[in-house]
This record gives C-alpha cells, structure tokens and sequence, in this order.
C-alpha cells in the first residue's frame, strides 16, 4: 500500500496519467468495450498512440507500445529516486510542525473567512444594500458580523459557515444565539438574522435558508428604508 501511495504522488505530480503521455484512456476503453483486459491490452497496443509515443517513434521508429509504456516507468522510477528522494530527505522536523500548524489553524481560517466573504456579497446582489462590518464591540457581544444602517434602528447579520451534517441542528444554533440578539435588539435597536452558508455538491458556497433574504428586505422596510 505504502509504494502505491508513492507512486500514485508522482504519477499525478509528473503527470505521466495524462492523455499527452497516455492517450484517452476513458474514451478508448468505450470505443474498444472489452470483454476481457486482455481484449483491452490488445486494443490498446494496437490502436492508441499518445502525442508523447507518436513524437518519440519519429527517433526510435521501431518502438511499440508496451515498450513506451515501460520507458514512463523508468522515467517515473527516476523521478521518484533522483527528485522525490531528495525533496523528502530535505524536509526537517520543523517543516512537519510548521506544515500541521497551517494546516489545522491557518488554512481553516483562511477558508472560514472566504465563506463567509463569498456568502456576504451574495447577500449585497440579493438585498441590494452594502453590508457594513460590525463593530468588533458588536461582534464580541452580540454575535454580528454585518449589519445594515436602517432609518429607524439597526439590521445585524451573522454569517454561520456549516455542513449539510449540521443543517437538522439548525434550530440549536438559533436558541444559542437568540440570547446575544434579543440583547442586540434590546440596547442596540433593530433585528438580526442569522445566515447559514453551506457548501453544495460542487464546493460552491451558498446560502442555506435562503427565505432568510426576504425577511431582511421586509426588515429594512420596516425600519424605514437606508439611513
């Protein structure tokens, strides 16, 4: 498992999978449609012939293919020893604690705020209004990222990053925060809604309770408009 593993890093790193040194190989399979792999190999020899083959076989005129596709395994095999090798034995304790740190703590803040960034222009398209960071007092004590400067009192807004996991639970993160916005509410004056970013089956961010954005336009009319 562990060479595999190795192999599969450079094979992807040095691109030997790619239809250039390959050919198409999804593609040929269904043109071929074997019933055995041998049908397949057979196929294969004698019918595929990536960029890379048919530019070599201009040198080496009598090269087959199973003979190309040892040479990429030389050419991997060299990689792995002469560069791999080398880059591994070059990385220090230091780099691995240095590595998970980033991992663990700046990566995920980094795409915590790029969510949350995403999510809040959608919600400026949708309203039609610029959002205003909160105040850090706001965020600190109330739990408000945004808000919305009405005539008539404030709109807070926080943005809350989940999983589709997470999404039945909903209703826990409304009474865990009720409590910081009906204080919001109450010292500050106006409403606050709680956004839900999730990320659907193609990794884009999108807004979970999307009727939220109607009950912030209502809001924002009922608070008399832009200050």
């Amino acid at each position: 498992m562990a060479k595999e593993w190795v192999l599969n890093i450079a094979l992807n790193r040095w691109q030997y999978n790619r239809p250039k040194y390959v050919g198409k190989v999804s593609e040929e399979i269904r043109k071929c449609q074997p019933k055995s792999l041998e049908d397949w190999k057979k196929y294969y020899y004698e019918n595929v012939q990536p960029p890379k083959y048919v530019e070599m076989k201009k040198s080496v005129p009598t090269l087959t293919m199973e003979e190309y596709l040892d040479y990429l395994g030389v050419e991997l095999c060299k990689k792995i020893h002469e560069v791999l090798k080398k880059e591994v034995e070059e990385i220090s304790e230091e780099d691995c604690k240095d590595y998970i740190k980033q991992l663990v703590l700046d990566k995920t803040y980094e795409g915590y705020i790029t969510e949350k960034k995403t999510v809040y222009e959608y919600l400026e398209e949708e309203i039609g209004v610029k959002l205003k960071p909160a105040p850090d007092e706001w965020d600190r004590k109330y739990n408000i990222d945004f808000y919305i400067d009405a005539q008539k009192g404030y709109i807070g807004i926080q943005i809350e990053p989940i999983t589709y996991k997470q999404t039945p639970q909903i209703h826990n993160w409304l009474d865990w925060l009720k409590r910081s916005h009906s204080k919001f509410e109450k010292e500050v004056g106006g409403k606050v809604f709680v956004v839900f970013s999730v990320k659907d089956e193609k990794g884009r961010k999108i807004v979970y309770n999307k009727e939220v954005i109607q009950e912030i336009k209502q809001a924002l009319r009922d608070l008399g408009g832009l200050r």
